[in-house]
């Protein structure tokens, strides 16, 4: 049995196969001194998490807001310097961020 590319070749003859982009691996970000922040609020009575005291690149923090809400499938938005996160996940997001090099600092509750 033929593989695909193979058969592919067989199909079209003359394609030249494009390099393919390598998916990017985790990128780099910038690693502080100061422990971030990690705080529970209720806003309109519903619980959000809040994560401040990032000191690199506003996009870094962009990159870091959507690997949390992709970890913990919920909404939520980065505004001000801080992530927001729908919900109380302070333990998943402070071993999260423990496990990605960060120091991390509880506050309130």
């Amino acid at each position: 049995m033929k593989s695909l590319e193979d058969q592919l070749k067989n199909l079209f003859p003359d394609h030249e196969p494009k390099d393919v982009p390598e998916t990017k691996e985790d990128t780099a970000l910038w690693m502080q001194d100061d422990p971030l922040i990690c705080k529970y609020e209720k806003r309109k009575g519903k619980p959000i998490t809040i994560i401040e005291g990032y000191n690199g690149a506003d996009s870094d923090f962009k990159i870091l807001a959507k690997e949390l809400k992709q970890l913990l499938s919920v909404g939520g938005s980065f505004k001000n310097e801080q992530i927001i996160i729908q919900g109380d996940y302070r333990d998943k997001i402070m071993q999260f961020l423990k496990n990605k090099g960060f120091k991390v600092k509880r506050v309130g509750g």
